[in-house]
């Protein structure tokens, strides 16, 4: 069984000719049903979060100012989406689907979550499409109740995780690794607990490399007992807001990487969608989908 969760909400009506790609949330379910990846079953609906686990990461008044729709227009324009009841139900759905897939990893060894990764939401704002941190309220979640002690965030979308690194600034329990181009977005970045800032254009053999000699001396260093993943797939090449030079198969590998040696240390994971914005849809599908077969064969 792979926990997979998904809600309809997550395919957001956008006004036409935006820039994100929001038919892959609608897309990739049914790609991994129609290959036998996933079945029915494996399907979750994430119902609402308790508004504490929210509040745990993110400021009370940027929160209030959502749930109001009152939210600054300079403020709105930062988080690149039309604000709306929906998309902040939207939102708040995604983050409760990430806190299930905690729940369901402790038992299976690993959950999904269709969207999610919105590493760009700070504790006080949002920005380049994310409202709140689903990782990051779930990390803190799984703390506040004991069920994990030392979490690694592993992030690999093209983009540096700006928001978790300030969220976890001063949070010892959790260790932010985030592995992204050097000259894309956030142009000012904040400082992870390890940053590796990648030049324009590295392809398969260095990414693969250096995450194959960073993560287990990482996971030795730090003893997680738990781990989040985000699994961008704007490390292609052919990605629009990506200047990284990977193909599908070196993604696919990056992914098996990462699961590889979850499953094989026996650490639970967690992995949320991410970014990915390349000009064919298919595209992202194949990579996307890439990530669920690798679990399903190494799971």
């Amino acid at each position: 069984m792979l926990p997979i969760a998904f809600h309809p909400i997550y395919k957001h009506p956008l006004p036409e000719g935006h820039r994100f790609p929001m038919l892959k949330y609608e897309l990739l379910p049914q790609q991994l049903l129609y290959e036998g990846t996933a079945a029915e079953a494996d399907f979750h609906a994430p119902g609402m979060p308790d508004m504490q686990h929210v509040l745990a990461i993110h400021d009370k008044s940027y929160v209030d100012d959502l749930l109001n729709l009152t939210l600054d227009p300079r403020a709105v324009r930062k988080i690149g989406f039309p604000l709306s009841t929906e998309l902040v139900e939207r939102e708040l759905r995604i983050a409760q689907g990430t806190i299930l897939g905690c729940h369901q990893s402790l038992q299976t060894g690993i959950a999904f979550n269709i969207a999610g990764g919105t590493h760009h939401a700070y504790s006080t704002h949002g920005e380049a499409f994310c409202l709140l941190n689903d990782q990051a309220i779930a990390a803190q979640y799984l703390l506040d109740n004991k069920l994990a002690k030392k979490i690694l965030i592993v992030d690999l979308d093209v983009h540096q995780g700006n928001g978790t690194a300030e969220i976890f600034t001063n949070n010892n329990a959790v260790f932010t690794f985030s592995m992204h181009g050097k000259t894309n977005y956030p142009f000012k970045k904040e400082v992870s607990d390890l940053d590796i800032a990648l030049p324009d254009n590295t392809g398969n053999a260095e990414y693969l490399a250096i995450l194959r000699e960073t993560l287990p001396k990482l996971i030795d260093s730090h003893k997680p007992d738990f781990i989040f993943y985000l699994s961008g797939v704007d490390i292609l090449a052919t990605d629009k807001l990506g200047k990284l030079g990977c193909t599908i198969d070196g993604c696919k590998q990056r992914d098996e990487i990462v699961l590889s040696v979850c499953h094989k240390l026996g650490i639970p994971v967690q992995c949320s969608m991410g970014g990915g914005y390349s000009p064919d849809i298919k595209v992202i599908i194949e990579a996307h989908a890439n990530t669920y077969r690798v679990a399903r064969d190494i799971y």
